[in-house]
């Protein structure tokens, strides 16, 4: 047999074994050149574009980079062990070293720069759908064409270039570095295999369940109040994020085991043939791999929050937009908008408008909060906050001894939660007057150029509210004390009525607002963000479900021999297959299950800042991540099955 046979056969042989490997190279070349081509696109200008995310997209080509480059560095250390015996076979009949690198050297680069190739032009052919994925996302009203870039396919050629040069370094170390005998020894050695238990194991296991447990707490009250300064927050971050990460690797390298080993004693050690598949391999095997399983736990919890998180800004864009401009168009001055109603009319838009009087008092909140964030300026008994008559909102009846507050934003009510009643106290320049606090209200009838984009509004009765505007502090006064809310009738005018906002120029005064502009910069900023991790958390999960899926190639390749045994011994493959099929869900679900608490206290720490609605876009998230997650867990059954089948 010549060289070129051995190398030919290896490669054909190497490819229906590593099959997913391939796929995954390409994608993420596909992907890669795709994102670059984005990043080259006249779209993504800077200054001409539709969309200003050119530097968002170069950000994320370089995570991208680091990605693909840990997973095929990580890959080719898998699969060069896997081949340990049979280089240390090309040794014991003669071939040299040397030889021996040419013929990986040599098959490397055909698998490698075939992928390479075809991934380019799939990613070609696909980026065009990736741009109008992203207009859709964002809202852009343009044309996607179909854009070949000279200097993306340069960009990529040199990447993956480095990186298979780097996977060239690592074998002829690994090469150099091994002698005959420790190449039959590679595999074996590569796993732990430990059948008791020692005392420290359990200490850490139960350790690491406590840090973990330590961290969601401390997640929870992270904007509650209890942290009211920002050295206080930043230690309470570094360490929720210390106890986490730390738990996690403590968790996988003692808990698992101690769990499983509790569950074993508690059966007296008479286990069934599928308790013996799936825990005892689970229990012994998930310690060696800590390390690996910490990292794809941590950046798997880490993919599904910020999906999550910029997902919740996405999905609440319409609301927050809502909350902040009450109607489809707000002003701050009569004359403002006579000029739009001049126009709109000319243009034959039918309107409404609704006219309510904003001025702004000292509030005393000291009897109805009991958070100490007020008192970090001083201003807690004296805070400038907007009042409006009950008479401007529809539905609203207040006595002339209360009131009650009006759009609290949900930021706010994490950092500075208020009572459902009490006293409060109306400051004017000369009076105060004592009112009792009746609760809060979901409406949002002012702008919140007024409020102070997030601080409530007071509404207090027609006549305290004339007393008031008798003796107003013009100190912390608004240069405007007139809402104008403009709602257009027919939503089809909208687009109309909103480019003649802009032709007026009435956009440029602080304080004039439209609530169409404001829904579509915040899908915009907040689309580009979802659609950069989406792609990013998508390249994660296919490398990091590649790379457990071939964790479990080895393992049944490993454990074929008990296949064997057991097959002899009269189990059938059903038997087997239902061990397997136990295995692979915790092998597979425990990764999952944790990052997804990971990303669930995460979220829950701090999803008020970027939007209204949490539970919709989170379980979203995490249901479509999991699918794509639990593809990779049958795809390892599907090979056990096959290894079972062979093993008799």
């Amino acid at each position: 047999m010549n060289l070129n046979t051995l190398i030919f056969r290896n490669l054909k042989k190497n490819l229906k074994n590593y099959y997913l490997y391939v796929f995954a190279l390409v994608f993420s070349v596909a992907l890669y050149f795709a994102f670059v081509t984005l990043q080259y696109d006249p779209s993504m200008d800077a200054t001409k574009g539709t969309i200003k995310g050119g530097a968002a997209v170069r950000a994320a080509s370089v995570l991208l980079v680091a990605i693909v480059s840990i997973f095929l560095l990580y890959a080719n250390t898998l699969f060069i062990k896997r081949r340990s015996k049979e280089i240390g076979l090309f040794q014991l009949i003669g071939m040299t070293k040397n030889k021996i690198f040419r013929i990986l050297s040599v098959e490397n680069f055909i698998l490698y720069f075939g992928s390479l190739i075809l991934g380019i032009l799939i990613g070609f052919s696909f980026s065009k759908l990736i741009i109008m994925i992203l207009f859709n996302i964002t809202g852009v009203n343009a044309i996607a064409t179909l854009h070949f870039s000279t200097k993306a396919l340069i960009q990529t050629i040199i990447v993956f270039c480095a990186i298979y040069l780097l996977i060239m370094l690592m074998n002829v170390v690994f090469i150099k570095r091994q002698s005959i005998l420790s190449l039959f020894r590679v595999r074996s050695s590569t796993e732990t295999k430990v059948q008791k238990m020692s005392k420290f194991e359990i200490v850490i296991g139960i350790f690491g369940i406590l840090l973990i447990a330590s961290g969601y707490y401390v997640s929870s009250k992270l904007f509650g109040g209890d942290f009211s300064t920002m050295p206080e927050l930043y230690g309470a971050m570094l360490f929720i994020l210390g106890s986490v990460i730390l738990g996690t690797y403590l968790f996988y390298k003692g808990s698992v085991s101690f769990i499983f080993n509790v569950i074993r004693k508690k059966k007296d050690g008479y286990l069934n043939i599928n308790e013996v598949l799936s825990l005892s391999s689970i229990m012994f095997r998930m310690k060696s791999n800590a390390l690996l399983l910490t990292i794809i736990t941590t950046v798997s919890a880490l993919a599904i929050a910020l999906l999550s998180l910029s997902y919740i800004g996405y999905y609440s864009a319409e609301k927050t937009a809502e909350n902040n401009v009450p109607a489809d168009f707000t002003l701050i001055n009569k004359q403002d908008f006579n000029d739009f109603k001049d126009a709109l009319l000319n243009k034959g838009i039918e309107f409404k408008k609704e006219e309510i009087e904003v001025i702004r008092v000292l509030v005393n909140l000291e009897d109805i909060t009991d958070s100490e964030f007020g008192e970090l300026n001083g201003s807690l008994d004296a805070m400038p906050t907007a009042v409006i008559s009950e008479k401007s909102v529809e539905g609203i009846d207040v006595k002339e001894d209360e009131t009650v507050f009006t759009g609290y934003s949900d930021l706010l009510q994490k950092l500075m939660p208020l009572k459902d009643s009490g006293m409060t106290e109306l400051k004017g320049k000369t009076k105060n007057i004592k009112l009792e606090y009746m609760g809060m209200l979901d409406e949002y009838p002012i702008s919140a150029w007024y409020t102070g984009f997030g601080s409530s509004a007071v509404i207090v009765d027609d006549h305290v509210f004339q007393q008031l505007k008798k003796d107003l502090d013009p100190e912390i006064q608004r240069e405007s004390s007139l809402h104008i809310g403009v709602i257009i009738e027919k939503e089809n005018d909208l687009t109309q009525a909103n480019k003649l906002f802009h032709d007026l120029n009435l956009v440029e005064r602080w304080g004039n607002a439209s609530q169409y502009d404001m829904k579509a910069d915040q899908k915009q900023s907040m689309g580009l963000t979802m659609f950069i991790v989406g792609f990013l958390g998508l390249t994660f999960l296919i490398t990091s479900g590649c790379i457990l899926y071939f964790k479990q190639m080895d393992e049944s390749e490993d454990e074929k021999p008990n296949y064997t045994i057991l097959r002899k011994l009269g189990f059938t493959q059903g038997d087997l297959l239902r061990g397997i099929q136990a295995k692979q869900l915790f092998s597979f679900g425990i990764p999952l299950l944790i990052g997804l608490l990971h990303s669930y206290f995460a979220v829950q720490s701090g999803w008020f800042l970027f939007g209204a609605e949490v539970w919709t876009p989170m379980i979203i998230v995490m249901v479509l991540y999991t699918v794509l997650y639990s593809i990779f867990g049958i795809l390892s059954v599907l090979y056990y099955k096959k290894v079972i089948k062979a093993s008799l």
